[in-house]
């Protein structure tokens, strides 16, 4: 009887081991296709991403632009008058210009770089010359000969100056 009860055992074991087997398997598959579809959501998500980026930028440049169209029909007015105008009047016109087309892109975060009677700061000046002087300290900015320009704190064209140079 112990042999007979022992035969009937084995195949209810490897029935048991295949289905756990089985088990084990389509668990196995259950998570591969649960991480394909995790890969796919996030290229997916990294798409969404990019082109939202570039419409951010898109829309960020077309603002500015509309902005800017009023400067430049400033301008276009400013041509057709000068044809016209006394030189006072022309000249007052070119300053308003002037300040308009300042103050829009003062509005959108433009910052002019303080560059005159500063100590140079290699982060927002570029020395492209040097003069012997005593009357100021070392590395004083003494000119500025092309300003600089940050944009939201971000400088975007260093101010380029004149340096003191100790004797």
């Amino acid at each position: 009887m112990g042999i007979m009860a022992d035969k009937q055992q084995k195949p209810s074991e490897l029935d048991q081991v295949k289905h756990d087997l089985d088990k084990k398997t389509k668990e196995a598959e259950d998570y591969l296709s649960h991480l394909k579809r995790l890969q796919a959501d996030f290229e997916n998500y990294i798409k969404r991403s990019d082109k939202e980026r570039k419409d951010v930028i898109a829309f960020a440049s077309e603002k500015l632009i509309a902005k800017l169209l009023t400067v430049l029909d400033e301008f276009e007015q400013a041509l057709k008058a000068m044809k016209d105008s006394p030189k006072e009047d022309l000249m007052a016109g070119i300053e308003l210009l002037y300040k308009n087309f300042k103050k829009t892109l003062e509005d959108e975060g433009l910052e002019k770089i303080p560059a005159t009677n500063v100590p140079a700061d290699p982060y927002l000046h570029e020395v492209i010359l040097r003069e012997a002087t005593d009357k100021v300290q070392d590395g004083i900015i003494l000119e500025e000969i092309q300003p600089g320009y940050k944009l939201k704190d971000k400088v975007i064209r260093y101010a380029k100056v004149k340096v003191a140079k100790a004797n």
